[in-house]
């Protein structure tokens, strides 16, 4: 394996679900660089390409299906804080997690569908049809929420959807 290519690994290996463009960022190397080392990764089977809510995301092969899946959603700052909440509290309804998070209702919405989606999060219906929302995985979750820190990238388009949000409900 070339230097280069190596580095390039570590570099996913070191950032599990670290999008084209970070990578990019990320490395010394020029975008045609990391595109052509990152094709060669992917075909000798050392780096899997994830797509995953209109994104593509890079990791390392040890990761399984659903920990993909839920690093890809949970690298969004909004669906890491829902899930952080989760995890704290066990159990939460949708209305005290918008007052806890201080996000608009439809922003909720739009990353626990996601959530759900991948799994990260159980959405149960109580007695009187009351929601209750909880960590399908818990232990997993905290231990994948360690190693996502959402990038610059992904806090502005999060922070702009809540902006958004808060005209429109407002």
């Amino acid at each position: 394996m070339s230097e280069t290519r190596g580095e390039i690994r570590a570099a996913i290996a070191g950032d599990p679900g670290v999008h084209f463009n970070a990578l990019v960022r990320e490395t010394p190397f020029a975008p045609g660089q990391v595109q052509y080392h990152v094709r060669r990764l992917i075909a000798s089977g050392d780096v899997v390409r994830h797509e995953r809510f209109g994104r593509t995301h890079y990791f390392a092969p040890e990761y399984s299906e659903w920990e993909r899946d839920a690093l890809a959603v949970l690298r969004r700052e909004t669906a890491a804080a829902i899930a952080t909440a989760l995890y704290s509290h066990g159990t939460s309804r949708p209305n005290e997690l918008v007052e806890t998070l201080g996000i608009p209702r439809s922003t909720l919405e739009h990353h626990l569908d996601h959530l759900l989606e991948c799994a990260v999060v159980d959405r149960e219906y109580a007695r009187g049809n009351h929601v209750v929302l909880s960590l399908s995985r818990p232990a997993e979750t905290a231990a994948l929420l360690e190693t996502v820190d959402p990038h610059p990238g992904s806090r502005l388009v999060d922070r702009f959807e809540r902006l958004v949000d808060s005209f429109l409900e407002g």
